[in-house]
Formats: C-alpha cells, sequence, structure tokens
C-alpha cells in the first residue's frame, strides 16, 4: 500500500476492525519510511453480472427484483424476509465465483429452486410451477417426489437413524397446499395467455 505522503510502499498494519455494517475492513497503517499515519478500506469487489432474459434480451442481475418474485412465492408461509436475503446472498456469491459473466433466467431458476427446496417446500412448488410453467397435475406431483427425494438424502447425508417417507402429517400438509395451489391456478385455455404475465411476477 502506497503511503500517500512518501509514496513508499511499505507500512504496517496498527489496528483492523468491521466497517459499513460489515462489509468493509478499515485498517490504520503506519508508513515505515516517514512513519505517517494514514486509514485504508478492504472491500469485496463484485463484478457486474449479465442475465440473458428467455427472449434473448441481457440486463444486469438485480438481486431486488429476485427478492420481489421470492416474496411472491412465499406468500403466507412465515418465512422471514432475512431467510430470503440469504439465499439471495447465496446465488449471489456462487455467480461472483464463476469465470463467466454472462448467466441465463434458466439458471438463475435452477439455483433458486436448489435454495429453496431446503427452506420451504410451499415456496417450492410455488416457484416451480411458475419457472417452470407446470400444465398439469402431473408436474405437481414430480415436484413433490422431487422433495421428497431431497429431504431423504438430507436426512442420510445428516446421520438420522432412520430415513423414510413423509409423516402421513407432512403429506396431508402437502396434498392440502398442492390442491389449494391446483384449484387457483388458470384453467388449461388460460394458461398459454396468462403465463408470461405469471413469469415475469414471481421470476422477473
Amino acid at each position: 500500500m502506497q503511503c500517500p505522503v512518501c509514496q513508499h510502499t511499505s507500512s504496517r498494519v496498527l489496528e483492523s476492525r468491521s466497517a459499513e455494517s460489515g462489509k468493509s475492513i478499515r485498517r490504520r497503517r503506519e508508513c515505515l519510511n516517514c512513519q505517517h499515519r494514514f486509514t485504508t478500506y478492504e472491500r469485496i469487489e463484485y463484478v457486474p453480472i449479465t442475465v440473458i432474459k428467455r427472449d434473448g434480451k441481457r440486463e444486469s442481475f438485480d438481486r431486488s427484483k429476485l427478492l420481489r418474485g421470492l416474496i411472491r412465492a412465499c406468500e403466507k408461509t412465515g418465512i422471514e424476509r432475512s431467510a430470503l436475503e440469504i439465499v439471495i446472498d447465496e446465488i449471489e456469491a456462487e455467480l461472483q465465483q464463476r469465470a463467466v459473466r454472462e448467466v441465463s433466467s434458466q439458471e438463475i431458476g435452477e439455483l433458486v429452486l436448489e435454495q429453496l427446496q431446503s427452506v420451504s417446500e410451499v415456496a417450492y412448488v410455488r416457484f416451480a410451477s411458475v419457472y417452470r410453467k407446470f400444465q398439469g397435475i402431473r408436474d405437481f406431483v414430480e415436484a413433490l417426489d422431487h422433495l421428497k427425494s431431497y429431504q431423504k438424502k438430507t436426512a442420510v447425508s445428516q446421520g438420522e437413524a432412520s430415513v423414510s417417507d413423509w409423516s402421513s402429517q407432512e403429506e396431508e400438509a402437502s396434498v392440502s397446499e398442492l390442491s389449494s395451489l391446483k384449484s387457483s391456478s388458470p384453467s388449461d385455455g388460460e394458461v398459454d395467455e396468462n403465463q408470461a404475465r405469471h413469469q415475469e411476477v414471481i421470476f422477473p
């Protein structure tokens, strides 16, 4: 780090502390040449990410739009906003680690589903129904089967003594939610007309 007085490049750190609500580190330094003391800040560098949408248009990754979509998918599930912020943090961190700076909206959708399956079964099915454009009850059943498989694998990895299918109570809750989702879904004749609008609402 170059000294602002003598431009010497060697200095020693006298003190380090968190700053900007944990988004940076403040360091107090002393030049080894002229003993001048100065302050530097260390921050994470975020490289802009470009999202390629389904229609081929390109736009910058906007976490606020993704958050709004997740909030819609998680309505009445009791999931706190802070939990959804963590989901987006995980997704953004993974995207930042990639060498390629462009990502398709489909890839982001799959990353969202990957995170949601451990957050909320209901939110997972809701998001998947719009993102994957479910056409009928079979699509919902396949989504629930995927969740069941994921929960079994998670139980095994956590070393649980007994790994079995969902309990009757969990299955009844899932079926009830599925019925609610299905009854509130548009009819087959309305799917094509409303798909684009629903897609934009939950997954911008």
